[in-house]
């Protein structure tokens, strides 16, 4: 077994589990828009921009390309996402299910964006080296 399979397999694993959330913001849009802030406009948009950037950076994952850039980039954009989105959901939670939710998105997104400053520092200007 080569030395370094487990980490093609994690970032992966990574990069469809991205891919899904890309295309589920693309085919469910509507469902996605309480997410996001009221003062933004155009929230459709939004949406779809956060599912085009899901797989942007599985596609860079997967073909090893731009992948430090990339990793630093899903990785803030999750870490917004965990503590400006997630958090401020949890903090105005009206009931202890909504709560509940929130706190798991928070740690969701935080795992996923620690997982991504990980690929983040492995990389090189070239991608990864396994």
């Amino acid at each position: 077994m080569k030395k370094h399979i487990v980490s093609h397999i994690a970032i992966y694993i990574l990069s469809v589990v991205m891919i899904i959330f890309g295309i589920y913001h693309f085919k469910n849009p509507r469902a996605m828009m309480e997410y996001v802030p009221a003062n933004l406009p155009n929230p459709i948009l939004w949406v779809k921009v956060v599912g085009a950037a899901f797989i942007l950076a599985a596609v860079s994952f997967i073909f090893n390309k731009y992948v430090k850039i990339a990793a630093y980039l899903l990785a803030l954009m999750l870490f917004i996402f965990a503590f400006f989105i997630h958090g401020e959901i949890y903090t105005n939670a009206g009931t202890e299910e909504v709560k509940v939710n929130a706190l798991i998105n928070i740690l969701k997104d935080t795992a996923l964006a620690a997982f991504a400053l990980h690929i983040a520092g492995s990389a090189d200007s070239h991608g990864m080296k396994f």
